[in-house]
């Protein structure tokens, strides 16, 4: 019994989530803002779940990988929104071990998803706008749902070993994370084994979807800017750039807080751990808030159909 129960890793019941460290009285404030953001990011990314679900015009490729990247963007939000209000509001921080890595799970996953979708994104627009009468044959509805899957499937793939190799440490009777989320690297500081193997796991998942999906975006957006600059009518001119403005005014959000919350957590001790906090909450929150209002107002097809809706609704 006593070789069973040394082979056994030592796990903590829960964990106590801090919120903002540095903040704690400013954070029942900042849940508002936040609460706002989530508010909008459901009802927006519902809505045009519901819009392309019901017109059967907008089955096509772009608006079937939007949809994904609503249903992602709602996942993402309501995985860690409700605890982190709860912690600013009532200083409910505990939460179980196992419930932790769900968290953590989730958070990953949809992430990459998130990441995965905006570049099956960037490769709709390529072949739409650079090779148009083969579009449809080449994003058929089997490549769609075959991209699709492929991306979700990544997700959990590389994700999943990161939650299981956690799950086998020992773990220290700290159980305090400084964090308002259970984030891979905050549930990693509290392991008493040797780490190491998943810091360079949680840097080789980051690296590989992050370097692969973004070559992949800055390919297809620069052979896409060859190809309109050579357009001869201005209005064709105009409807591509205006397709390709929406989808970079969605990128850049999501890559730029991803990018500054990797590297503030890898180089930059010297800023507050208050700020990489909030950045890092951003990150999660801003872009399923803004993914919605950006498509929803730039894209016409998708925003006559949005005011149908209403009228039908007598709204």
């Amino acid at each position: 019994m006593s070789s069973l129960n040394s082979t056994t890793p030592s796990q903590p019941p829960s964990f106590l989530l801090l919120g903002i460290p540095g903040l704690e009285k400013e954070q029942f404030w900042i849940a508002f803002p936040f609460c706002i953001m989530y508010a909008i990011a459901v009802l927006g990314n519902i809505i045009l779940l519901i819009v392309i679900k019901t017109e059967s015009s907008l089955h096509e490729p772009m608006y079937l990988f939007l949809a994904m990247l609503a249903f992602t963007d709602l996942v993402l939000s309501t995985s860690m929104l409700p605890k982190m209000l709860a912690i600013f509001w009532w200083g409910s921080g505990e939460i179980g071990f196992v419930s932790c890595l769900v968290q953590l799970f989730f958070v990953h996953t949809f992430t990459a998803v998130e990441s995965g979708v905006l570049m099956a994104m960037a490769l709709d627009r390529y072949f739409a706008i650079c090779y148009p009468l083969r579009h449809s044959s080449i994003l058929s509805m089997p490549v769609v749902t075959a991209l699709s899957s492929l991306v979700l499937l990544r997700g959990v793939l590389l994700v999943a070993p990161g939650c299981f190799l956690l799950h086998r440490k020992d773990f220290c009777q700290h159980r305090v994370i400084s964090h308002s989320y259970c984030e891979h690297m905050a549930v990693v500081k509290l392991v008493c084994e040797d780490t190491r193997v998943n810091a360079i796991y949680g840097i080789f998942v980051a690296f590989a979807v992050t370097v692969f999906d973004i070559s992949v975006i800055v390919v297809s957006y620069t052979t896409i800017l060859r190809t309109v600059l050579r357009l001869s009518s201005c209005n064709t001119l105009h409807k591509a750039f205006n397709t390709c403005v929406s989808h970079i005014c969605v990128i850049l959000p999501f890559y730029v807080s991803a990018l500054f919350t990797y590297l503030n957590h890898r180089f930059g001790h010297s800023i507050p751990q208050h700020i990489h906090i909030l950045v890092a909450n951003l990150y999660l929150l801003v872009p399923p808030t803004l993914n919605p209002i950006i498509y929803g107002v730039r894209t016409k097809q998708l925003r006559d159909k949005i005011v149908v809706l209403f009228q039908r609704k007598g709204i």
